[in-house]
């Protein structure tokens, strides 16, 4: 189970709980929370929920954004977009699947839509400016409906990124035009209102009598149960606000209704033939970004995942996110040691087992007995801090770890050849 975090539930005692639960996701949670992604150089995928079961998925490079994708209407906004702009025409979607049927979608940072976008690119039908204003058009979208759930939880999936791609965008100016945005929402009492539902009338009569001919022909026409108020805003060619709030009267009378309605159908995507089994994440917390620097080099050499973490008080909610398989952890830090770092990861569930190595400059007996009173599974000195070492650590610390992965993998492989037989 994923638990829910915050981005600056730094305590161990507010984190400790099976399921802690996030603070209202405001602003500035939201820019905590990509500055810590910037600061540990994240790339992969950020997975957010709501409680209604809305999902999005932001995908990222180096703590900056790629794509994002999903919630509620995902191919209604890949139209909407298309309309907006490109002029030509691409909107065939038999050509969608043939084309996505062409493209590796192995890459499990890349989703449908930023493929073809990048395809596009590439092969000269649009611009990258056209497809850089596609990107940003999405992330504003779909953060501001992450910022009107308010109550989020997410995840974070670590996985390799390319930087070949569209465009790469810092999330804080993401996040300071989507707040623009939300405030202005709310000045203009739209809060209940979802841009993802659409306007039908209830009383076609009572709107008869209410309005003139034009008008009721008009909202007749618009207002059919079959388009979003950002579906209209396309049409009409005006902002969302505007059109929300021209028929917000309405909507406050009873006459018309805001409702749910579904996506239009995805393209059929080619089953992945990829049967990967990731290496184990290894975490290092250490102020020191030299020693980060030399362990991200050999670990990313011999093929296995690295986050490095130079700010102590940032650990425990990037920790939480990420999961990693191991953490070598630096004994004399700014405000805080290694050993009531430990101490408090002990004390949360999730790294109960995880194999945590104390790293320092002083290799003292009373170092190494206090080290075991905390639960650290090791004692790395850092005079020692070289390839060998530190492959003899992971193959003592994480040879449980890897078979499992790799069990796992093979459990997958025969599952999908059963089914596909």
């Amino acid at each position: 189970m994923n638990s829910k975090i915050s981005p600056s539930s730094l305590d161990a005692t507010s984190i400790g709980n099976k399921n802690p639960t996030m603070k209202e996701f405001n602003s500035s949670a939201q820019a905590e929370l990509f500055a810590n992604l910037k600061q540990v150089r994240f790339s992969g995928q950020m997975v957010l929920t709501e409680p209604k079961g809305s999902k999005w998925t932001i995908y990222l490079h180096l703590g900056y954004i790629l794509y994002a994708s999903g919630g509620n209407h995902p191919v209604k906004r890949w139209y909407r977009n298309l309309i907006l702009f490109l002029s030509q025409n691409t909107s065939d979607f038999s050509a969608w699947e043939s084309e996505i049927s062409g493209i590796a979608v192995e890459d499990s940072n890349r989703c449908w839509e930023y493929q073809l976008l990048c395809a596009w690119v590439k092969q000269g039908r649009i611009t990258r400016e056209q497809a850089t204003k596609i990107v940003w058009s999405t992330l504003l979208e779909i953060w501001f409906d992450i910022t009107q759930a308010r109550d989020v939880s997410y995840e974070l999936k670590q996985a390799e990124s390319s930087s070949e791609g569209i465009v790469l965008l810092d999330g804080n100016r993401v996040v300071a035009e989507v707040e623009r945005k939300w405030l202005a929402w709310q000045k203009a009492k739209l809060t209940d209102c979802s841009p993802n539902q659409a306007p039908e009338i209830k009383d076609v009569e009572q709107l008869q009598q209410r309005t003139s001919p034009t008008v009721f022909q008009m909202l007749s026409q618009l207002m059919n149960g079959q388009k979003t108020l950002r579906d209209l805003a396309v049409e009409m060619r005006k902002e969302l606000i505007t059109v929300t709030c021209f028929l917000l009267p309405y909507i406050q009378s009873g006459l018309v209704e805001l409702v749910n309605i579904p996506d239009l159908p995805a393209p059929i995507l080619p089953a992945s033939t990829a049967n990967k089994v990731q290496k184990p994440l290894i975490a290092c917390i250490d102020d020191s970004p030299l020693i980060c620097q030399s362990l991200e080099r050999f670990l990313s050499k011999i093929g296995y995942r690295f986050v490095g973490i130079n700010e102590p008080l940032r650990a425990f909610s990037v920790l939480l996110a990420l999961k990693p398989d191991l953490i070598f952890l630096d004994l004399m830090m700014p405000n805080t040691n290694g050993f009531e770092v430990c101490e408090k990861l002990r004390k949360i569930p999730t790294f109960r087992n995880t194999p945590i190595i104390i790293l320092t400059g002083n290799d003292g007996v009373v170092d190494r007995v206090r080290t075991k009173i905390v639960g650290a599974s090791g004692f790395l000195s850092k005079a020692k801090v070289d390839g060998e070492a530190v492959l003899e650590v992971l193959n003592k610390h994480l040879r449980h770890c890897t078979l499992s992965q790799l069990k796992a993998g093979e459990s997958r492989a025969a599952s999908k050849k059963t089914t596909v037989a």
